[in-house]
């Protein structure tokens, strides 16, 4: 309670701990095979080859286009200009 947390939930998430190590422990001991779900992923999304910015300062805008591969540069200037 000192740090916010519901002794239930606490509670709930040990239960939880506790059905996974004995997943885990039983499928080592016969040497089985543990499935994950794993969430899939959109395949029609194409990935993004540049970062799109539009910054509108009164009648000014100014629209930019930063290559994906030098995203850290982008946010370094992004953070110069909006200051």
């Amino acid at each position: 309670m000192t740090h916010g947390l519901n002794a239930n939930l606490v509670h709930k998430w040990r239960r939880r701990g506790d059905r996974r190590a004995v997943a885990e422990t039983s499928a080592r001991e016969t040497g089985g095979f543990i499935p994950l779900a794993i969430a899939p992923t959109p395949s029609s999304a194409p990935a993004a080859a540049d970062i799109h910015i539009e910054l509108r300062r009164g009648p000014i805008a100014v629209n930019v286009t930063w290559p994906v591969a030098s995203a850290i540069d982008c946010a370094l200037w992004l953070r110069e200009v909006l200051r």
